[in-house]
């Protein structure tokens, strides 16, 4: 049965923005409502081992989502396994519908949504998605033992997930369409230094081989972007890993974006181009992308909304009574 409930403040999202967001919002007895949505804990979750976060010095990525989810509960926030269909920013109470059918209304909300994987947008790459076509290796990499495997990109996902399925694949190649990687010279170095991997430079995925029965990857075809020579890679298993896109489909068209997405925020703060709207995390930062900034940004969400909604109520009533 359809329900409506009334917040003070909705959080959307439960990666590290999320999370942090509502402790600082608990804290300040806002009693905010956290919904997960599709994938509670965020990016994280599919994350391995975690060398950045401060005060610990290696933490896996899921560990660490579900301390942080522990800590917002403890806190008081109420933690809903659901996800948001839709948002009107256009009235306060702003409104949120939720799959389960369950409508809120929230005198501030915390936009925490993060961002979601990209892919090469290759017709023989939806074919085979599940079929070994992935973007992430933490999820699906255990079924590649001792398998071929090649990953597509230069960045610090791509050299993490190949790092990654070294532990059970026989042979990782990194296609890379330019002549170095983007990636920190950390794992830079640990790449170079792993002998299951081989790199193939100066190429482009052009399109993924497979099997139709059973339906399965068999290999991938790149073009070498400077010679136009094609070359064919033989795999199991092809992980797409160039990036990630802010998840801000709920929000596009309500709110001032940039970017290719992120959301707009004011300089400073967590404000977006609607009063009592707040956003944090990936969802808004297209130059660092970490889990620190994220939670900091969640922080600021959380002391930005209590502030918003104290001047709110410090407002006079203007309200003219009725005379009779």
């Amino acid at each position: 049965m359809a329900t409506t409930r009334h917040v003070k403040v909705l959080i959307i999202g439960s990666g590290p923005a999320g999370y942090t967001a509502a402790v600082y919002a608990a804290r300040a007895m806002l009693e905010p409502v956290l919904i997960q949505g599709l994938q509670p804990g965020g990016q994280l979750t599919i994350t391995t081992d975690v060398e950045n976060w401060p005060g610990d010095a290696t933490v896996l990525g899921p560990d660490l989502m579900v301390r942080m989810e522990a800590h917002a509960k403890e806190m008081g926030t109420e933690i809903v396994s659901d996800y948001v269909t839709s948002v009107d920013l256009s009235k306060r109470p702003f409104t949120a519908e939720t799959d389960s059918g369950t409508t809120y209304t929230a005198d501030a909300l915390i936009l925490a949504t993060g961002a979601q994987a990209k892919w090469l947008g290759l017709p023989s790459e939806e074919k085979f998605k599940g079929f070994g076509v992935s973007a992430c290796a933490t999820c699906d990499g255990f079924f590649y033992r001792g398998a071929e495997v090649v990953v597509a990109g230069g960045g610090n996902t791509a050299v993490e997930e190949a790092l990654f399925l070294t532990k059970f694949a026989s042979k990782v190649t990194l296609i890379h369409r330019r002549d170095e990687l983007r990636a920190e010279k950390i794992l830079q170095n640990r790449l170079f230094a792993n002998p299951k991997v081989e790199i193939l430079w100066d190429h482009q995925i052009e399109d993924v081989i497979g099997a139709a029965e059973p339906l399965g990857v068999e290999g991938v075809r790149a073009r070498n972007v400077k010679t136009g020579e094609i070359t064919e890679v033989r795999c199991t298993g092809f992980f797409v890993a160039i990036g990630h896109a802010p998840a801000s489909e709920l929000v596009k068209d309500q709110l001032e974006t940039h970017n290719g997405g992120y959301v707009v925020v004011k300089p400073g703060s967590t404000e977006t181009s609607i009063p009592g709207v707040f956003a944090a995390g990936d969802l808004t930062d297209h130059v660092y992308r970490q889990a620190v900034t994220s939670a900091g940004m969640g922080c600021m969400a959380a002391l930005d909304a209590q502030r918003f909604l104290e001047e709110d109520l410090a407002q006079p009533d203007t309200t003219v009574a009725a005379i009779a």
